[in-house]
Protein backbone atom coordinates (compact mmCIF):
# COMPACT_ATOMS: atom_id res chain seq x y z
CA UNK A 1 0.00 0.00 0.00
CA UNK A 2 1.37 3.42 -0.99
CA UNK A 3 -0.02 6.21 1.20
CA UNK A 4 0.63 9.86 0.41
CA UNK A 5 0.63 12.24 3.39
CA UNK A 6 0.53 16.02 3.15
CA UNK A 7 3.15 16.93 5.75
CA UNK A 8 2.64 20.69 5.36
CA UNK A 9 -1.13 20.72 6.07
CA UNK A 10 -2.86 21.45 9.36
CA UNK A 11 -2.37 23.77 12.31
CA UNK A 12 0.48 21.77 13.82
CA UNK A 13 2.45 20.96 10.68
CA UNK A 14 4.93 19.55 10.06
CA UNK A 15 5.67 17.97 13.44
CA UNK A 16 2.23 16.49 14.16
CA UNK A 17 2.09 14.93 10.68
CA UNK A 18 5.58 13.48 10.95
CA UNK A 19 5.00 12.05 14.43
CA UNK A 20 1.69 10.64 13.19
CA UNK A 21 3.40 8.99 10.23
CA UNK A 22 5.96 7.34 12.50
CA UNK A 23 3.21 6.06 14.81
CA UNK A 24 1.22 4.76 11.84
CA UNK A 25 4.23 2.89 10.46
CA UNK A 26 4.35 0.86 13.65
CA UNK A 27 0.76 -0.35 13.07
CA UNK A 28 0.57 -0.68 9.29
CA UNK A 29 1.44 -3.92 7.46
CA UNK A 30 5.14 -4.11 6.65
CA UNK A 31 4.52 -3.84 2.91
CA UNK A 32 2.96 -0.38 3.35
CA UNK A 33 4.86 2.78 2.52
CA UNK A 34 4.12 6.37 3.55
CA UNK A 35 5.23 9.12 1.18
CA UNK A 36 5.94 12.28 3.17
CA UNK A 37 5.01 15.13 0.84
CA UNK A 38 6.41 18.51 1.87
CA UNK A 39 9.58 20.54 2.22
CA UNK A 40 12.31 17.91 1.87
CA UNK A 41 15.09 19.68 3.81
CA UNK A 42 12.71 20.32 6.73
CA UNK A 43 11.42 16.75 6.77
CA UNK A 44 14.88 15.19 6.36
CA UNK A 45 16.28 17.37 9.14
CA UNK A 46 13.42 16.34 11.46
CA UNK A 47 13.92 12.65 10.73
CA UNK A 48 17.66 13.02 11.31
CA UNK A 49 17.19 14.85 14.62
CA UNK A 50 14.81 12.13 15.82
CA UNK A 51 17.19 9.45 14.54
CA UNK A 52 14.41 7.89 12.48
CA UNK A 53 15.55 5.64 9.66
CA UNK A 54 12.56 3.77 8.34
CA UNK A 55 12.53 2.29 4.82
CA UNK A 56 8.73 2.61 4.82
CA UNK A 57 9.01 6.41 4.94
CA UNK A 58 9.95 8.23 1.73
CA UNK A 59 10.22 12.00 1.30
CA UNK A 60 8.73 13.77 -1.74
CA UNK A 61 9.82 17.40 -2.17
CA UNK A 62 6.97 19.94 -2.30
CA UNK A 63 8.26 23.31 -1.03
CA UNK A 64 5.05 25.36 -1.36
CA UNK A 65 2.19 25.35 1.14
CA UNK A 66 -1.52 25.94 0.55
CA UNK A 67 -2.69 27.65 3.72
CA UNK A 68 -6.21 28.03 5.11
CA UNK A 69 -6.16 31.61 3.80
CA UNK A 70 -5.64 30.58 0.17
CA UNK A 71 -8.66 30.57 -2.13
CA UNK A 72 -9.56 26.88 -2.73
CA UNK A 73 -10.37 27.16 -6.44
CA UNK A 74 -7.17 29.06 -7.28
CA UNK A 75 -4.70 27.62 -4.78
CA UNK A 76 -3.65 24.46 -6.64
CA UNK A 77 -3.10 26.30 -9.93
CA UNK A 78 -1.19 29.13 -8.23
CA UNK A 79 0.94 26.74 -6.16
CA UNK A 80 1.71 23.71 -8.35
CA UNK A 81 4.63 22.74 -6.11
CA UNK A 82 2.55 22.69 -2.95
CA UNK A 83 2.14 19.51 -0.93
CA UNK A 84 -1.55 19.25 -1.88
CA UNK A 85 -0.94 19.79 -5.61
CA UNK A 86 1.96 17.31 -5.67
CA UNK A 87 -0.10 14.77 -3.71
CA UNK A 88 -2.92 14.90 -6.23
CA UNK A 89 -0.46 14.61 -9.09
CA UNK A 90 1.03 11.45 -7.57
CA UNK A 91 -2.46 10.01 -7.02
CA UNK A 92 -3.55 10.89 -10.56
CA UNK A 93 -0.47 9.16 -12.02
CA UNK A 94 -1.07 6.06 -9.88
CA UNK A 95 2.19 6.49 -7.96
CA UNK A 96 0.30 6.40 -4.65
CA UNK A 97 -2.91 4.53 -3.77
CA UNK A 98 -4.43 7.09 -1.41
CA UNK A 99 -3.74 10.70 -0.44
CA UNK A 100 -4.43 12.14 3.03
CA UNK A 101 -4.23 15.70 4.33
CA UNK A 102 -5.25 17.84 7.31
CA UNK A 103 -4.77 20.97 5.18
CA UNK A 104 -7.14 23.30 3.35
CA UNK A 105 -10.41 21.34 3.01
CA UNK A 106 -11.64 23.46 0.12
CA UNK A 107 -8.44 22.89 -1.84
CA UNK A 108 -8.70 19.15 -1.18
CA UNK A 109 -12.26 19.11 -2.53
CA UNK A 110 -11.33 21.18 -5.57
CA UNK A 111 -8.27 19.03 -6.26
CA UNK A 112 -10.35 15.87 -5.99
CA UNK A 113 -12.98 17.12 -8.42
CA UNK A 114 -10.75 18.72 -11.03
CA UNK A 115 -7.61 16.60 -10.86
CA UNK A 116 -9.20 13.20 -10.32
CA UNK A 117 -12.71 14.07 -11.61
CA UNK A 118 -15.98 12.86 -10.16
CA UNK A 119 -17.32 9.39 -10.81
CA UNK A 120 -19.65 9.54 -13.85
CA UNK A 121 -23.21 9.91 -12.64
CA UNK A 122 -22.28 11.61 -9.35
CA UNK A 123 -23.90 15.03 -9.08
CA UNK A 124 -21.85 16.27 -6.12
CA UNK A 125 -19.10 14.53 -4.14
CA UNK A 126 -19.47 14.80 -0.38
CA UNK A 127 -17.69 14.34 2.91
CA UNK A 128 -18.86 12.40 5.95
CA UNK A 129 -18.40 12.13 9.68
CA UNK A 130 -18.45 9.01 11.81
CA UNK A 131 -20.60 9.42 14.91
CA UNK A 132 -20.48 7.08 17.93
CA UNK A 133 -23.77 5.36 18.73
CA UNK A 134 -24.70 4.48 22.30
CA UNK A 135 -24.87 0.76 21.41
CA UNK A 136 -21.21 0.73 20.37
CA UNK A 137 -21.82 0.93 16.63
CA UNK A 138 -20.75 3.68 14.24
CA UNK A 139 -23.12 5.92 12.31
CA UNK A 140 -22.10 7.70 9.12
CA UNK A 141 -23.48 11.22 8.73
CA UNK A 142 -23.39 12.89 5.31
CA UNK A 143 -22.99 15.51 4.03
CA UNK A 144 -21.22 17.47 6.78
CA UNK A 145 -20.24 20.68 5.05
CA UNK A 146 -19.20 20.40 1.41
CA UNK A 147 -22.73 20.93 0.03
CA UNK A 148 -24.66 23.46 2.10
CA UNK A 149 -27.56 23.56 -0.35
CA UNK A 150 -28.86 20.36 -1.92
CA UNK A 151 -31.66 19.05 -4.08
CA UNK A 152 -33.54 15.82 -3.47
CA UNK A 153 -31.60 13.80 -6.06
CA UNK A 154 -28.35 14.85 -4.39
CA UNK A 155 -29.56 13.61 -1.00
CA UNK A 156 -30.59 10.37 -2.69
CA UNK A 157 -27.05 9.91 -3.99
CA UNK A 158 -25.65 10.68 -0.53
CA UNK A 159 -27.72 7.76 0.76
CA UNK A 160 -26.21 5.43 -1.84
CA UNK A 161 -22.67 6.69 -1.20
CA UNK A 162 -23.06 6.39 2.57
CA UNK A 163 -24.42 2.86 2.26
CA UNK A 164 -21.45 1.83 0.08
CA UNK A 165 -19.02 3.34 2.60
CA UNK A 166 -20.74 1.62 5.52
CA UNK A 167 -20.80 -1.74 3.76
CA UNK A 168 -17.31 -1.87 2.32
CA UNK A 169 -15.28 -0.06 5.01
CA UNK A 170 -17.30 -0.52 8.22
CA UNK A 171 -18.42 -4.02 7.28
CA UNK A 172 -22.19 -3.50 7.67
CA UNK A 173 -23.83 -5.96 5.29
CA UNK A 174 -27.13 -4.14 4.71
CA UNK A 175 -26.77 -0.62 6.13
CA UNK A 176 -29.89 1.04 7.51
CA UNK A 177 -30.28 4.44 5.87
CA UNK A 178 -32.32 7.22 7.50
CA UNK A 179 -33.18 10.78 6.49
CA UNK A 180 -32.58 13.43 9.15
CA UNK A 181 -35.84 15.30 9.65
CA UNK A 182 -37.98 17.19 12.16
CA UNK A 183 -40.33 14.26 12.68
CA UNK A 184 -40.64 10.56 11.98
CA UNK A 185 -43.87 10.84 9.97
CA UNK A 186 -43.63 10.69 6.19
CA UNK A 187 -45.46 14.00 5.94
CA UNK A 188 -42.95 15.95 8.09
CA UNK A 189 -40.20 18.20 6.83
CA UNK A 190 -39.52 20.94 4.29
CA UNK A 191 -39.76 20.71 0.51
CA UNK A 192 -36.27 19.17 0.30
CA UNK A 193 -36.79 16.37 2.82
CA UNK A 194 -40.29 15.60 1.55
CA UNK A 195 -38.98 15.14 -1.99
CA UNK A 196 -35.92 13.19 -0.81
CA UNK A 197 -38.10 10.93 1.35
CA UNK A 198 -40.25 10.05 -1.65
CA UNK A 199 -37.19 9.13 -3.75
CA UNK A 200 -35.66 7.03 -1.00
CA UNK A 201 -38.92 5.31 -0.14
CA UNK A 202 -39.32 4.19 -3.75
CA UNK A 203 -35.71 3.02 -4.09
CA UNK A 204 -34.46 -0.55 -4.08
CA UNK A 205 -30.80 0.55 -3.98
CA UNK A 206 -30.70 1.31 -0.26
CA UNK A 207 -32.25 -0.08 2.90
CA UNK A 208 -34.25 3.05 3.72
CA UNK A 209 -35.80 3.02 7.19
CA UNK A 210 -37.53 6.42 7.08
CA UNK A 211 -37.10 9.73 8.86
CA UNK A 212 -34.91 10.15 11.93
CA UNK A 213 -35.22 12.96 14.47
CA UNK A 214 -32.25 14.81 15.90
CA UNK A 215 -32.69 13.28 19.35
CA UNK A 216 -32.08 9.81 17.88
CA UNK A 217 -28.86 10.55 15.98
CA UNK A 218 -26.69 8.79 18.56
CA UNK A 219 -29.12 5.98 19.45
CA UNK A 220 -27.87 3.45 16.88
CA UNK A 221 -31.14 3.47 14.93
CA UNK A 222 -29.36 3.91 11.59
CA UNK A 223 -25.99 3.08 10.06
CA UNK A 224 -26.21 6.01 7.63
CA UNK A 225 -27.93 9.36 8.23
CA UNK A 226 -28.51 11.64 5.25
CA UNK A 227 -28.85 15.43 5.33
CA UNK A 228 -27.68 18.56 3.52
CA UNK A 229 -24.21 19.87 4.32
CA UNK A 230 -25.48 22.86 6.30
CA UNK A 231 -27.46 20.69 8.70
CA UNK A 232 -24.75 18.05 8.88
CA UNK A 233 -22.08 20.57 9.78
CA UNK A 234 -24.23 21.97 12.60
CA UNK A 235 -24.72 18.44 13.97
CA UNK A 236 -20.99 17.69 13.71
CA UNK A 237 -19.93 20.90 15.45
CA UNK A 238 -22.53 20.32 18.19
CA UNK A 239 -21.08 16.84 18.80
CA UNK A 240 -17.60 18.34 19.05
CA UNK A 241 -18.96 20.98 21.41
CA UNK A 242 -20.50 18.36 23.69
CA UNK A 243 -17.15 16.60 23.98
CA UNK A 244 -15.38 19.89 24.74
CA UNK A 245 -17.95 20.77 27.42
CA UNK A 246 -17.54 17.34 29.05
CA UNK A 247 -13.78 17.85 29.23
CA UNK A 248 -14.09 21.37 30.61
CA UNK A 249 -16.48 20.13 33.30
CA UNK A 250 -14.04 17.36 34.22
CA UNK A 251 -16.52 14.64 33.35
CA UNK A 252 -14.97 11.33 32.34
CA UNK A 253 -17.24 8.96 30.46
CA UNK A 254 -16.27 6.06 28.18
CA UNK A 255 -19.06 6.74 25.71
CA UNK A 256 -18.43 10.47 25.37
CA UNK A 257 -14.70 9.80 24.98
CA UNK A 258 -15.70 8.30 21.62
CA UNK A 259 -16.67 11.82 20.49
CA UNK A 260 -12.98 12.71 20.40
CA UNK A 261 -12.06 13.47 16.77
CA UNK A 262 -8.65 11.87 17.34
CA UNK A 263 -10.27 8.44 17.26
CA UNK A 264 -11.43 8.83 13.67
CA UNK A 265 -8.59 10.82 12.15
CA UNK A 266 -10.17 11.60 8.80
CA UNK A 267 -12.93 10.95 6.33
CA UNK A 268 -12.95 10.06 2.63
CA UNK A 269 -14.30 12.28 -0.11
CA UNK A 270 -17.05 10.15 -1.61
CA UNK A 271 -17.80 10.28 -5.32
CA UNK A 272 -14.40 11.05 -6.88
CA UNK A 273 -12.12 8.81 -8.95
CA UNK A 274 -9.58 8.13 -6.27
CA UNK A 275 -9.07 7.56 -2.57
CA UNK A 276 -8.75 10.92 -0.82
CA UNK A 277 -8.90 11.43 2.95
CA UNK A 278 -9.48 14.76 4.71
CA UNK A 279 -8.44 15.21 8.33
CA UNK A 280 -9.29 17.86 10.92
CA UNK A 281 -7.16 21.00 10.71
CA UNK A 282 -6.34 20.83 14.42
CA UNK A 283 -5.15 17.21 14.21
CA UNK A 284 -2.38 16.16 16.57
CA UNK A 285 -0.08 13.17 16.05
CA UNK A 286 -2.69 10.65 17.28
CA UNK A 287 -5.33 12.01 14.92
CA UNK A 288 -2.88 11.95 12.01
CA UNK A 289 -1.95 8.37 12.83
CA UNK A 290 -5.61 7.35 12.79
CA UNK A 291 -6.17 9.29 9.56
CA UNK A 292 -3.38 7.30 7.92
CA UNK A 293 -4.75 4.01 9.24
CA UNK A 294 -8.19 4.90 7.91
CA UNK A 295 -6.63 5.87 4.58
CA UNK A 296 -5.15 2.38 4.44
CA UNK A 297 -8.57 0.80 5.10
CA UNK A 298 -10.34 2.94 2.49
CA UNK A 299 -7.76 2.01 -0.14
CA UNK A 300 -7.48 -1.63 0.95
CA UNK A 301 -11.22 -2.16 0.54
CA UNK A 302 -11.20 -0.29 -2.77
CA UNK A 303 -13.91 2.19 -1.80
CA UNK A 304 -13.45 4.50 -4.81
CA UNK A 305 -13.54 1.50 -7.16
CA UNK A 306 -16.67 0.12 -5.47
CA UNK A 307 -18.43 3.47 -5.86
CA UNK A 308 -17.41 3.72 -9.50
CA UNK A 309 -18.75 0.20 -10.15
CA UNK A 310 -22.02 0.97 -8.38
CA UNK A 311 -22.70 4.09 -10.44
CA UNK A 312 -21.61 2.59 -13.75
Amino acid sequence: MRIGLDVSGGDFAPEANLFGAVLACAELPTDSKIFLIGNKPVISNWLSQKNIQNPNLEVIHAPEVITFHDHPTRAIAKKPNSSIAVGFELLFKGEIDVFASTGNTGAMLVGSMYKLNTVPGIIRPCITSTLPAIDGSKTILLDVGSNADCKADVLYQFAVLGALYSKHVHGVENPRVALLNIGEEDSKGNLLTLAAHKLLQESDEVNFTGNLEGRDIFMGKADVIVCDGFTGNVVLKEAEGIYTLMKKRGIQDAYFDRFNYENYGGTPILGVKGNVIIGHGISNDIAVKNMILHAYDVSFYGLATKINEAFN
